[in-house]
């Protein structure tokens, strides 16, 4: 069903952090010189903040006599026990919270600092407002519940699950049950086989599931920051079996876990390992040609595998793209690029290379910090206030399942973030050949997130206005993992279209149509008009040069 053209505000995620603040890191000292500055701030101007903090003092005498004059944000689950708003106590605690976070804002604002200054000041002190939020003590009426209800037991399972996060988790609070999942038992469970391995990758190829199939295959590309098990978790939200069920022949690019012994292993490393996937698909099926799908990190490798085919003239190989959640356009602005100065990039390569690869749980810990509320003290009140295990969730499983990135791709990514090079023919080589993506005249499909906060749909909007064919792009109510994960039947689930990509992705956002349902049978119907004739299934998996190895999910997966 279409509706009426959106209107409104045009939506920005509501976050500090995205994909470049994990690939870069942020350093102490970077924080640290920013508490300096705002210290600083505040002894070059004490009537600025002598104001404030009379300001302050009048709103929490109001408080105090029991005003309300602050509301929270009723979307905010911290503050939903109605305790905050009907105990007398509970209520002035949270009235002097928002009273002093909104106080704090003010004086920023106020402030006589630069643009990047007051960025990087609401940056630092958005972490510091979350981390002193009345529901992270022991006082939050919840843990308070809790413990009378278990006769003191939530407080010692507490301290337990404390101590188990600071040994083993990274010294973060756990966000998933760990042993509620198994790979092979109760995700990643759909037939097939491993039908070739290469140092860097396995390639999986799935038992159909139609009596009919179609001649091209699709080949899927997952980030190489996560394992290729989030396209197949439960047969309900599994993409791969949706894709069989439809007549598509699937193949999954597993990549390995590297290591200290792996850290030369760059860009052109991995995209020489996906060219060699790609020939064995098209030797298994017969087909001339494959349709690829990458994901993340995963369409920034397709992206460069094509250039370097066209490069060669060999872009015959790939008949359609599809790109989900990836950036091409690196440009992306938050208050923690702020922090990423020559030196802070420099001081990242530096440390990957010392220890040869760049740590998954850092990486881990870093995507925690976008969104600490949801992320961070949402579990920290769980695990530690409440004495509760922590959910059993198979995407939160998939998500601390974490992998590490070789030193020397990791480097390539910092030099993808600081030079944009894809926007300009030429200006990234690969495999020795220079990449220009208007030269590449491959049919496109993108999907961005809305909420997405690891690549803003504005800036996934803007890479795939940078292929040179026929690009659609469209745009899901949801995150970034959600956005992939969006079976049909979802009654939540709606996206945006605009067949017209104009040069503003403003322009495009205000005159697109939504869509009720899912965005996965418009890309069937699109990726079936690009995979030739449809012929009797094949069911035997590899052939004579390319036989089954072993069953899926294969070896890699599994490497920690």
């Amino acid at each position: 069903m279409r509706e009426k053209q959106v209107s409104g505000a045009l939506p920005v995620p509501a976050n500090y952090m995205n994909a470049q603040s994990a690939i870069v890191g942020l350093r102490g000292k970077d924080l640290a010189s920013t508490v300096r500055t705002l210290a600083l701030q505040g002894l070059k101007h004490p009537v600025h903040s002598a104001r404030h903090v009379l300001a302050f003092g009048g709103q929490l005498g109001r408080v105090l006599m029991g005003d309300t004059p602050h509301k929270p944000n009723p979307q905010d689950a911290r503050f939903a026990d109605p305790s905050w708003s009907h105990n007398p106590f509970y209520r002035r605690g949270l009235q002097a919270y928002l009273a002093w976070q909104k106080q704090l804002y003010a004086w920023v604002e106020d402030s006589d600092l630069s643009d990047d200054d007051r960025a990087r000041a609401r940056f630092v002190l958005a972490l510091v407002s979350d981390a002193m939020a009345p529901s992270n003590s022991l006082l939050n009426p919840l843990a308070v519940k809790e413990l009378f209800n278990t006769g003191g037991l939530s407080l010692i399972n507490g301290v337990r699950h404390l101590f188990d996060d600071l040994l083993n988790n990274n010294a973060m609070p756990s966000q998933v049950s760990k042993h509620a999942f198994e790979i092979g038992r109760n995700l990643a469970t759909t037939s097939g086989s491993v039908i070739y391995r290469n140092e860097l990758l396995e390639l999986i190829q799935y038992k159909p599931m139609s009596e009919k199939q179609y001649l091209k295959p699709l080949l899927i590309v997952p980030p190489q920051i996560n394992k290729f098990y989030i396209f197949d978790l439960s047969p309900e939200k599994s993409f791969v079996q949706y894709a069989l069920k439809n007549g598509l022949q699937v193949f999954m690019v597993s990549w390995r876990n590297p290591d200290a012994r792996h850290r030369e292993w760059g860009l052109s490393t991995y995209v020489q390992a996906l060219e060699q996937a790609v020939d064995v698909a098209r030797a298994i099926t017969g087909s001339k040609d494959v349709n690829l799908m990458g994901a993340c990190a995963g369409g920034l490798t397709i992206a460069a595998l094509q250039g370097h085919l066209q490069a060669k003239r060999q872009l015959r190989k790939v008949s359609s793209a599809s790109y989900l959640v990836s950036l091409l356009d690196s440009q992306v602005d938050s208050p923690a690029a702020l922090f990423a100065d020559e030196q802070t990039l420099e001081a990242a390569k530096r440390r990957s290379y010392q220890h040869g690869v760049l740590d998954g749980r850092d990486m881990a810990k870093i995507f925690a910090w976008m969104r600490p509320n949801d992320l961070v003290w949402n579990y920290f009140v769980n695990n530690y206030l409440l004495g509760r295990q922590p959910p059993a969730f198979d995407i939160l499983y998939w998500n601390n399942d974490n992998t590490r990135l070789p030193a020397a791709l990791h480097g390539d990514l910092l030099d993808f973030f600081k030079h944009n090079p894809l926007t300009r023919g030429g200006a990234l080589e690969i495999c020795g050949t220079p990449i220009d993506l208007q030269k590449v005249t491959v049919d496109s499909f993108s999907v961005a997130g809305i909420n997405d906060h690891i690549t803003p749909w504005d800036a996934v909007y803007r890479s795939a206005r940078l292929l040179g064919g026929e690009s659609r792009f469209v745009l899901s109510n949801s995150g970034h993992i959600q956005s992939i994960l969006n079976p049909p039947g979802n009654p939540k689930a709606n996206y945006l279209e605009n067949g017209k990509l104009s040069s503003d992705h403003r322009a495009w956002y205000y005159d697109a149509k939504n869509v009720q349902g899912s965005w996965w049978p418009e890309w069937l119907s699109w990726i079936q008009a690009r995979s030739g004739e449809q012929r009797e299934t094949l069911v035997a998996l590899g052939n004579q040069a390319h036989p089954p190895m072993e069953a899926a999910p294969g070896t890699y997966v599994h490497v920690r």
